[in-house]
């Protein structure tokens, strides 16, 4: 039976491959590239004349087929994403659940990984984390996303679009808490990274016209001193106080719902229906 490799490759300075990876990459006979003119740079950086083959979101139920053709004969496939660790936030899964469903050996050649390396410079908790990929692009999908984590201790990674990075902290800002730790990672490993720590508002002023390159965002957990959940009477009375105050359903749930741990929408629902019992 044949084997599939999921080789990591480099993220940025193309040194930053291991000496495994690039025995396996030279010994394949069928290499998947998510792009195959960045990992082409990647191969003559190292002197390796294999010629990868395409494999994409649209096309990777047709690889499968030439994949497992190639393992039924004895064959070495290797797979790499455009960098780092395969599979994450990459194409891949359809091609490995296939390689197992066929009996095949799937091994993993590690090395770099964004994820990990944003995590380790970031200067936040390094575990427990959870790796959230790229946020949901419907704003309805990503915020109920986001209301799962205002409570949770767990430092969370996630991918972002340089162009989109400053919407996306300035709303995680706001469902989060403003002052909540988080760490940009720009360009890894590569002549321009930039790492910067600051508060979620912080950064969002930072990076509101966006970033260049690649970026990796971490963010912190929930904190201790937060982690209690008022009950509803007491909640009931800090709503109707700053409705008193002249505050709108809006403001009162962005304000409260970081502070108390639970999510915005339900402090939002709950402003909203003590404001019709009261007639306001």
């Amino acid at each position: 039976m044949g084997t599939l490799f999921l080789v990591a490759t480099a993220i940025g300075h193309l040194d930053d491959v291991t000496l495994r990876a690039l025995e396996v990459l030279r010994e394949a006979h069928l290499l998947f590239a998510e792009d195959t003119r960045r990992t082409r740079i990647l191969l003559d950086h190292h002197d390796i004349a294999a010629k990868p083959v395409s494999l994409h979101a649209h096309n990777e139920a047709a690889r499968c087929a030439r994949a497992l053709e190639e393992l039924e004969a004895g064959g070495r496939v290797a797979l790499v994403s455009d960098a780092g660790t395969p599979l994450l936030s990459d194409p891949g899964e359809r091609l490995v659940a296939a390689v197992i469903e066929a009996g095949h050996r799937v091994e993993a050649v590690p090395g770099p990984s964004a994820v990990l390396a944003a995590l380790a410079v970031s200067g936040l908790s390094v575990q427990p984390f959870t790796f959230l990929g790229f946020l949901p692009r419907k704003k309805g999908a990503r915020r109920k996303l986001l209301d799962d984590f205002v409570a949770r201790r767990e430092t969370l990674v996630l991918f972002e679009s340089p162009r989109r990075i400053g919407r996306t902290l300035a709303e995680l800002a706001d469902w989060l808490g403003s002052e909540r730790p988080a760490c940009v990672a720009r360009e890894l490993t590569k002549l321009h990274e930039e790492v910067v720590r600051g508060t979620l508002a912080e950064l969002a002023d930072r990076f509101v016209e966006g970033a260049r390159g690649e970026v990796t965002l971490v963010v912190a957990g929930a904190s201790a001193d937060s982690s209690a959940v008022l009950d509803d009477d007491v909640l009931d009375e800090q709503i109707r106080s700053r409705l008193a105050a002249g505050l709108g359903a809006r403001e009162i749930a962005a304000a409260l719902a970081p502070e108390i741990n639970r999510p915005r929408r339900e402090v939002y629902s709950r402003v909203v229906a003590i404001r019709k019992e009261g007639g306001q």
